[in-house]
């Protein structure tokens, strides 16, 4: 199958074309190829194949010296128009060229008209088909974007060797066919044509792959589908864009010359790596636009500076108007433009500076936390930033510490305050010198120099004041020795008054002493003992005792001070040891010894320890390092109590004796003895009292003896003072929760409750009636008209005046006999029959209430027969013994 092409070229082309034909004449012969192809030959017909790597491997350029035919790479010849052979023979040339190796080679080809046969079509009765050497291949063609037709324009022919022999009908598919985009391409069926219906844009689509078919009128493909591609050439028809609508570059102010700012890219939609995506930058014009400071690269669209003289100060911001233009910048390209933002940052190139040279203020003395200047600066960097905000220092006459200098963040002002008090009576001014720089460090430009720390002076005037007593220093020491006396006088603490330098009229008292050892002079200050000064004493740290103390003026302004006593050793206390002592024959056969002396240490060790002779026979004692000492066994003793008297004396041979309590035991460690004090031995010393001692015990005594006879009065008087009857029941409780039959009531062991209105200095007797009589008989008074009964016989109201027979006018006494003569028959007959009725009818009359009898009536309450509420005449219960305490408590309503 022979594939024809034919598409139109442009007329640049064609002059191309012609302008190289004269080449050939100069170029060397390298083969001659005979073709025979028909006498009529149509447009993008396929007239044969050559070889062409067998005459030039590497041919960049493949022309035709007869226009009428198109030479593709593979070697394959079209032509490019309908042509129709005149002559048996037409022959043209192919000029073939290496630049590289500056080689031309020419290949001469010769056509030859054959003889036209009618095609024979296909039968069904053919049982075979014979096929040709198969010749179907791909052809590569090219499509103008954007053509402008006419359309449908022709683009290329196929044909199928097979249709020598038959009918062949040819078809196209893919994309622009039968797929999006639908209806771009067609072909004629019986001509194999290819024809395009409209423009087409690259940037949309860059090339079409179709396939093409060649079949019979009975569906019979003779040929495989072909492959076609269609490639959109490019058109300049897209400008280049920035590809930031807004583009913000920053860069520090006082840079260097070149330093880059930034880059700037744009997009070309066209093909890459053309002339048309070839794009070239250019500044157009720069706001402000003088000085120049900004260049850039018109490849690479990088943004530098140019001059080192940018200041944020003077302009902060800049803006670049950008051209950006294809075709390398030749004025036909296409260009497009853009706004490009370049922000300066700061850099602290300006020092802050104070808006006035000088200052004065003034404050009261003794005022302190106050605020007394505010101090404004000027900086021409950018506001709230390390490079703007102050940082003041006192530079000179702040020695003292008096002031203080800080920043107030909101307004970046200097505040200035006392935070010591000032003296007026030492200094009435004071002159400070003042510096400012910022939080940032300083940055140099290049046109500048490094500038000195902006100052200004400061005048504090000092005002007086009338203030009180001064207490200075506040703390003062004085010398005193150890056991100094009591009684004697120490110089004390002085404060004076400012106003006056002096102490006249200054009262002192003390606010802390706490063994109290001194009392003070209110009107000099002056200490006087009044214990004996111990360094050895609790109160003591450091050897320094401390007083505090108060002075106050005349309207009570007051100042505080501190006196420290501080006190020189003495050896006035003897080394001490803990006296007991145990030695675990198991461990170890010695005990060590470490006393303390209480005195400094120029007064302690060494020591020097030494034993009783009444003890070396049992005991040894080796002194170690001065410090220490070891006691140790002679020859292993009983397992017991031992007193070892030693003596010890410190570096100046103050001496102490001490007996030493040893227990000797059968133990690992000393915790685990537990052996008992007793049955010492070895030698006990001997104990001799002195005249405190017997003093002591004299007092002792005396007070003991005091004591007893105390007690001894307190336990006459209350004796003398009992004044209750005896306890008949002898004090015993009587168990009354039992519920056995009880015992038959008869007069003879009803018991009265007795009652008086005086009972002291009476004493008081209880008889039994019935046969036993009476156990003690004594007098017992009563108030006349005590109690008044009814009887329950004669219905009567009877007295017991009326039984005695007493006139109205008697003020006596009854006594118990006529009390207990009185009450025990009416009671005991209404007992009685109480037991004997079972309805209890007798018993309506046991409580009855009585009509006041009118002022001075002789009938007195009938007490426990009487409806009060209250009880009387029980007064004698609190005197009970303390077994009936309990009892009495329980019947009485408290």
């Amino acid at each position: 199958m022979a594939v024809a092409s034919a598409a139109p070229g442009s007329i640049f082309c064609k002059q191309l074309l012609f302008s190289l034909l004269v080449l050939i004449l100069l170029c060397d012969a390298c083969q001659k190829i005979s073709l025979r192809v028909p006498s009529h030959l149509q447009a993008e017909t396929l007239v044969g194949k050559v070889n062409l790597e067998e005459c030039l491997k590497s041919a960049s350029l493949i022309l035709s010296s007869d226009p009428t035919f198109r030479i593709l790479e593979d070697g394959s010849i079209y032509t490019t128009h309908d042509l129709i052979l005149s002559s048996e023979r037409k022959s043209f040339s192919i000029f073939l060229s290496d630049r590289q190796k500056q080689e031309q080679k020419t290949i001469e080809v010769v056509l030859s008209a054959r003889e036209n046969k009618a095609p024979k079509k296909r039968h069904a009765k053919d049982t075979a088909l014979k096929r040709s050497k198969r010749r179907w291949g791909p052809i590569p063609c090219s499509l103008m974007e954007n053509s402008l037709g006419p359309f449908p324009q022709h683009i290329q022919q196929i044909q199928s060797d097979t249709a020598q022999n038959y009918t062949i009908f040819y078809s196209i598919s893919g994309p622009g066919v039968d797929k999006e985009p639908y209806n771009l391409f067609y072909i004629e069926r019986d001509t194999g044509d290819i024809f395009c219906t409209r423009s087409i844009d690259r940037e949309q689509y860059q090339q079409f792959a179709l396939y093409g078919y060649a079949t019979t009128a009975d569906g019979y493909a003779p040929e495989y589908p072909l492959p076609l591609i269609i490639k959109i050439e490019d058109d300049n028809d897209n400008a280049p864009y920035f590809e930031n609508k807004l583009t913000i570059f920053t860069v520090p102010e006082n840079c260097r010359t070149g330093t880059s700012v930034g880059k700037v890219t744009a997009i070309d939609a066209d093909e890459p790596d053309t002339l048309h995506t070839r794009l070239k930058y250019k500044i157009l014009q720069q706001i402000p636009d003088h000085p120049k400071h900004f260049s850039i690269h018109p490849d690479t669209g990088i943004i530098t500076t140019t001059t080192p003289l940018l200041d944020r100060e003077k302009c902060d911001t800049y803006q670049l108007i950008m051209e950006v233009r294809d075709m390398g910048g030749q004025p036909f390209g296409l260009f497009n433009t853009g706004t490009i933002t370049i922000s300066l940052e700061d850099e602290n190139d300006n020092p802050p500076s104070f808006t006035e040279t000088s200052y004065v203020t003034e404050v009261e003395e003794n005022r302190i936390d106050v605020e007394i200047l505010r101090m404004k600066v000027q900086d021409q960097d950018l506001p709230n930033t390390p490079h703007s905000r102050a940082v003041y220092t006192i530079l000179q006459g702040n020695e003292n510490g008096n002031f203080k200098i800080s920043t107030d963040p909101n307004t970046n002002e200097g505040v200035l305050c006392v935070v010591k008090p000032l003296n007026y009576e030492v200094n009435r001014q004071v002159i400070l010198q003042v510096g400012v720089v910022n939080e940032a460090q300083f940055s140099k430009a290049a046109n500048s120099q490094t500038p000195t720390m902006c100052t200004t002076t400061v005048t504090v005037k000092i005002k007086d004041s009338d203030e009180g007593p001064e207490c200075h220093p506040p703390v003062k020491v004085i010398q005193s020795e150890d056991g100094f006396p009591a009684g004697q006088e120490l110089l004390g603490y002085k404060a004076i008054d400012p106003e006056t330098r002096s102490g006249e009229g200054l009262r002192y008292k003390k606010l802390g002493d706490e063994d109290h050892w001194f009392e003070i002079n209110e009107q000099t200050g002056d200490l006087r003992t009044v214990k004996v000064l111990d360094r050895e004493s609790k109160f003591v740290k450091n050897n320094q005792y401390n007083i505090s103390v108060v002075a106050v003026d005349a309207v009570g302004r007051s100042c505080t001070g501190t006196l420290v006593v501080s006190l020189t050793d003495k050896n006035d206390h003897p080394p001490q040891i803990n006296k007991e002592v145990t030695i675990c024959q198991n461990n170890e056969d010695f005990a060590v010894l470490a006393p303390v002396d209480p005195d400094g240490p120029e007064n302690g060790p060494p020591f020097q320890f030494l034993l009783d002779n009444s003890a070396s026979k049992n005991w040894v004692l080796e002194e170690k390092d001065g410090k220490t000492a070891i006691l140790r066994q002679r020859q292993n003793l009983d397992y017991n109590n031992y007193f070892v008297p030693i003596k010890i004396k410190d570096r100046h041979g103050l001496v102490a004796t001490h007996v030493l309590s040893v227990r000797v035991c059968d133990c690992s460690v000393s915790s685990e003895c537990n052996l008992p004090a007793k049955n010492l031995r070895d030698v006990r010393p001997n104990v001799i009292l002195g005249k405190w001692a017997i003093l002591a015990m004299v007092l002792g005594s005396v007070l003991l003896l005091c004591i007893l006879f105390t007690c001894f009065c307190v336990t006459a008087k209350r004796t003398v003072k009992k004044c209750f009857p005896e306890d008949i029941a002898q004090q015993n409780l009587i168990v009354s929760n039992t519920e056995g039959p009880g015992e038959e009531v008869t007069e003879a062991s009803i018991r009265l409750p007795m009652q008086t209105s005086n009972i002291c200095d009476t004493s008081m007797s209880v008889g039994t009636v019935g046969g036993q009589g009476i156990k003690t008989q004594q007098s017992f008074e009563m108030v006349k008209g005590g109690y008044t009964l009814d009887s329950n016989k004669g219905g009567g109201h009877q007295t017991l005046e009326s039984i005695k027979g007493v006139g109205q006018g008697d003020t006596g006494r009854y006594t118990y006999t006529d009390w207990q003569s009185f009450t025990q028959p009416r009671l005991g007959e209404k007992v009685y029959l109480c037991g004997q009725d079972e309805e209890h009818k007798h018993c309506e009359d046991y409580v009855r209430s009585y009509n006041y009898e009118g002022k001075g009536s002789l009938a007195g309450s009938v007490g426990c027969c009487s409806d009060r509420q209250e009880e009387e005449g029980l007064e004698f219960l609190d005197h009970l013994e303390p077994k009936f305490r309990t009892l009495a408590k329980t019947c009485v309503k408290k």
